[in-house]
């Protein structure tokens, strides 16, 4: 693949001003690993405190609201984060959609919201262990990918997919390599028939399924994964520059 490899660091619901220690430590790191893409979605409270520290990793929003403006107390919306710092925000993640019940419509508009305030998109998309089990993973997870394809018009520029099969995450399940390449590979050739094959090979497919330093290296090399989206390990900026080192052992080799 032709760009490079994007280690996103998901702090979720983690983080005071305490962790802008870490966050400098990943920034002068990532100076070191020009091969690797870095960045770093923070809590909103620390979205325009990391950017300022900011001077080599990316810095993004965990979600929007849709809306422009209005009466939705508690929300912030896409202008607000792309104000603060934010290049990019993550959406569509199996928290949010299983969490706060998010609809693939909701979802869309959130897209479409986030591309109109000139934000990069993470979409993310998995299965959980019932449709893993019954056979119907990809037919799963390409209907949440198709969805959000109706909104996005620049790919290249504007769209990664980060796959995380919800079942390999504190289940004691593990994904295989060959159950990423499969879903990986299956995601690929969807973007190839939507956007046809040179634009499809500029948007990257992440892989996010307890990612850790030591199983880094082997993931980042499996065919058609772009890079990682980390949880707990991107709240370390020892564990987390494990990851991006073990990116850059992978793009070299």
């Amino acid at each position: 693949m032709a760009e490079r490899p994007y280690i996103v660091g998901n702090w979720k619901m983690n983080g005071t001003r305490a962790m802008l220690s870490e966050a400098r430590a990943i920034d002068r790191a990532a100076q070191r690993y020009m091969k690797v893409e870095v960045a770093v979605a923070p809590p909103y409270t620390l979205i325009h405190a990391v950017h300022k520290e900011a001077e080599q990793i990316g810095v993004g929003a965990q979600d929007c609201h849709p809306g422009a403006e209005g009466a939705h107390t508690g929300d912030i919306n896409s202008s607000m984060v792309a104000d603060a710092g934010a290049k990019f925000v993550i959406l569509g993640h199996s928290e949010r959609r299983q969490g706060h019940g998010e609809s693939n419509e909701l979802i869309n508009a959130k897209i479409e919201s986030a591309i109109e305030s000139g934000l990069r998109i993470i979409l993310c998309c998995g299965e959980p262990l019932d449709t893993r089990d019954a056979g119907k993973a990809e037919e799963y997870v390409l209907a949440q990918i198709k969805a959000a394809l109706t909104v996005v018009e620049d790919p290249a520029e504007r769209l990664t997919i980060a796959y995380e099969p919800i079942w390999a995450i504190g289940t004691g399940r593990t994904a295989t390599g060959e159950d990423i390449a499969a879903m990986h590979g299956a995601i690929r050739r969807l973007l190839d028939e939507t956007y046809g094959e040179e634009e499809s090979a500029k948007v990257r497919i992440l892989y996010g399924g307890s990612v850790k330093p030591d199983n880094a290296r082997e993931i980042l090399a499996t065919p058609d994964v772009g890079g990682a989206l980390v949880g707990g390990a991107s709240l370390s900026a020892e564990s987390f520059l494990g990851i991006v080192v073990g990116a850059s052992e992978a793009e070299d080799a």
